[in-house]
């Protein structure tokens, strides 16, 4: 859980320094980003569990 609340106190850091910044947040809309993060991890667990499947 550490690991999520410095994740998210770096995210809310860079959005505001961004912001102040007056630049582009450097993140693509929400639901995408999101959908996007859930591929690649869902991608390294899939590749995973056929890696355990092969070596039985």
């Amino acid at each position: 859980m550490k690991e999520v609340m410095m994740a998210l106190f770096a995210g809310v850091l860079v959005g505001m320094l961004f912001k102040f910044l007056k630049l582009p947040l450097p993140a693509p809309p929400v639901f995408s980003a999101v959908v996007g993060v859930f591929g690649v991890y869902f991608g390294g667990v899939l590749v995973e569990w056929i890696l355990k499947l092969i070596e039985r």
